[in-house]
């Protein structure tokens, strides 16, 4: 399923995490799944929300640096090799990987990965969930 993936951008500064989940707090926003990357400068917060579009407008308005971009979301069996057999269809059909970030979904056995490719389209239909309808998957996932 292709959903939106919030971005901040990071100050390379003591209390800049902080302040921007301060600032999701405070509005009530709850983050159903993150990353942080950094280099030497900057730091990279990739999250995602329900309502990704009303949350970006709330960290604008608090002054923070925010770009929406659209991503893969896609379940797994948390079993051995079900995300190689995944990544290993991208590979092979020469799909990019910019990056990703998994997470295991509490009380199932079931894990879920947010990726991050040069060809979004092809790629759900490579490696997409089709045991699940959109609708399910996306109730199953902002839950």
């Amino acid at each position: 399923m292709i959903i939106q993936q919030i971005s901040v951008f990071l100050e390379n500064r003591l209390g800049t995490l902080a302040e921007v989940l301060a600032t999701l707090h405070n509005h009530n926003i709850n983050i159903r799944a993150m990353s942080v990357a950094e280099t030497a400068d900057f730091g990279i917060l990739r999250f995602i929300v329900k309502h990704p579009d009303a949350v970006a407008k709330v960290l604008r308005e608090a002054s923070i640096a925010v770009k929406i971009t659209p991503v893969l979301t896609v379940v797994l069996d948390d079993n051995p090799g079900r995300l190689l057999e995944k990544i290993q269809k991208l590979s092979d059909a020469g799909i990019s990987i910019e990056y990703f970030y998994a997470f295991a979904v509490v009380g199932t056995e079931k894990a879920r990965i947010v990726i991050k490719v040069d060809a979004l389209e092809e790629a759900q239909q490579l490696i997409g969930s089709p045991e699940h309808s959109q609708v399910n998957e996306e109730a199953d996932f902002y839950w």
